[in-house]
């Protein structure tokens, strides 16, 4: 999101993907830097944060603000998590696959459950000022998503445009964007040695990870979680 969503502003310029690095171009909302960046960019402005709804600021609701809701089946998201924590000094060790799914199941890790934090952005008072999508979405069908992205946004672009779009922004030309890929970052705080940070991007990773037994306790757990809600998703596990 923090690659697309300048390019769907700016009518496809891939000036600021490739000049600026993401966490200036479109900061993170739960970090020190926003103060530093948020008065130079230049409107409308796009941040991004891992924030649960109840944790925004009560100014978010009498903005006009638009929002885009990314959803990822939790199985991936807990993988990539898992990873994350590998490569990352400033969080703790993620110890073994099952000791790390035991914390996320629990919420004992940054930004809480999974599932609270889902049920939080689907519960809000935003209206049609909220847009939901999946990372599945984009992975399968991005120039569809883009449409979709750009439909909400009101830039409305053509099709050639976005076509443009998706293919700078697909996996494999991120990964390689200095810009994008996180490699400016010093190694002490994050070492690409032990975990890249664009690691795979793909769906279903989780199939490589999790033992018959962690799946069935880990879909138990969440299914119980949700128990309740309406909204669906597109995977099946």
């Amino acid at each position: 999101m923090q690659e697309i969503l300048p390019l769907l502003l700016n009518g496809g310029d891939l000036t600021p993907v490739t000049t600026i690095p993401n966490w200036d171009r479109v900061p993170w909302f739960e970090e020190t830097r926003l103060a530093l960046v948020v008065d130079q960019l230049k409107s409308p402005r796009v941040m991004v944060t891992h924030l649960p709804y109840h944790l925004m600021p009560s100014s978010l609701c009498n903005s006009r603000a638009k929002i885009i809701y990314v959803t990822r089946n939790p199985k991936d998201t807990m993988v990539s998590s898992f990873h994350f924590h590998k490569m990352a000094a400033f969080l703790d060790d993620p110890g073994t696959f099952q000791e790390f799914m035991d914390k996320f199941l629990k919420g004992q890790v940054m930004f809480g459950k999974w599932t609270d934090h889902v049920k939080s952005w689907r519960h809000t008072d935003l209206g049609d000022r909220i847009l939901y999508t999946t990372y599945q979405a984009m992975v399968e069908n991005l120039l569809g998503t883009l449409g979709d992205f750009s439909i909400f946004l009101g830039t409305n672009l053509s099709e050639k445009t976005l076509q443009g779009i998706a293919e700078h922004c697909c996996f494999k030309n991120m990964r390689t964007n200095c810009m994008s890929n996180y490699s400016l970052v010093p190694k002490e705080y994050m070492d690409p040695s032990k975990s890249q940070f664009l690691r795979k991007g793909i769906v279903g990773d989780w199939k490589n990870h999790f033992s018959p037994e962690e799946d069935l306790q880990f879909s138990a757990y969440i299914s119980e979680e949700m128990k309740g809600e309406t909204f669906s998703f597109p995977w099946s596990s």
